[in-house]
């Protein structure tokens, strides 16, 4: 199950979570937080749903179609940070935090003041918490990791303030090799991949979310949830460009092992 906002160009939030799941073979079901109007090069409106409906969606689907790993994405205000914390408390599956701020256009997707609810009410739920540099560090209200020490350092406070495993994505930092560290109790492990030279990465972060929820929702540990699903978002910036979609941050290709 994914818990985020809608995006009308359909590279991130709900669309790109429900791509991921079908992508990688699992069912997915989602309760939408904020209605977005946006394309590759932009975010131009944000209308959240009301706390109540946002609750009313996830009970919904508890009660019926009770997923085996939910995925929480873009929450929009503290009023349904609050909402989604008390709907899910009841829930003892594995739930995958993506705390996400600010869109590739730079848009603000979270208000400030819904930045703390989240630290209090959902990063302690939190069984993968999938921050990017400058999202951990605006959790943590420090200045931007720049060497892989700060980059664990960092990790290991989010894990302090109560997540089980922080991946700290390493797509912001420089150089040929994107390195991903999974921090976890047992210590650090970083995870390599080249870097892939395309402007088109619209909803990574997203996917790359909804595609180690799905893998834990296959019974798959941590490490390996996140091993595979970074294979898999690695395939799908590759294949990025064959889609030649909108004049900005275009999306990545989720079903790249189905079509070309």
């Amino acid at each position: 199950m994914t818990i985020a906002g809608s995006d009308s160009g359909g590279g991130a939030g709900i669309q790109a979570d429900l791509k991921t799941f079908s992508a990688v073979g699992v069912y997915g079901t989602s309760a939408i937080t904020a209605i977005t109007a946006q394309n590759t090069r932009g975010v131009f409106a944000v209308e959240a749903i009301s706390p109540e409906v946002v609750a009313a969606q996830i009970a919904a689907v508890l009660n019926d179609i009770p997923p085996r790993a939910i995925k929480i994405g873009m929450l929009a205000s503290s009023e349904i940070v609050g909402a989604v914390a008390s709907a899910i408390e009841g829930y003892d599956g594995p739930v995958v935090l993506d705390p996400v701020m600010v869109a590739k256009s730079g848009d603000a997707l979270l208000a400030e003041e819904a930045e703390a609810a989240l630290i209090e009410r959902l990063l302690p739920r939190a069984d993968v918490l999938t921050p990017n540099l400058p999202e951990a560090a605006r959790l943590l209200r420090r200045e931007q990791a720049r060497e892989p020490r700060e980059v664990v350092s960092q990790g290991r406070e989010l894990l302090a303030r109560g997540a089980r495993a922080v991946l700290m994505k390493g797509g912001h930092a420089e150089g040929p090799t994107c390195i991903d560290r999974l921090m976890t109790a047992k210590g650090a492990l970083a995870m390599e991949q080249p870097r892939i030279a395309t402007r088109n990465t619209h909803g990574t972060g997203c996917s790359l979310s909804s595609a180690i929820a799905a893998e834990l929702a296959k019974g798959a540990g941590v490490e390996a949830a996140v091993r595979r699903a970074q294979s898999w978002l690695h395939g799908a910036i590759g294949a990025a460009d064959g889609l030649g979609l909108g004049g900005g941050h275009g999306p990545v290709h989720h079903f790249h092992e189905v079509w070309p």
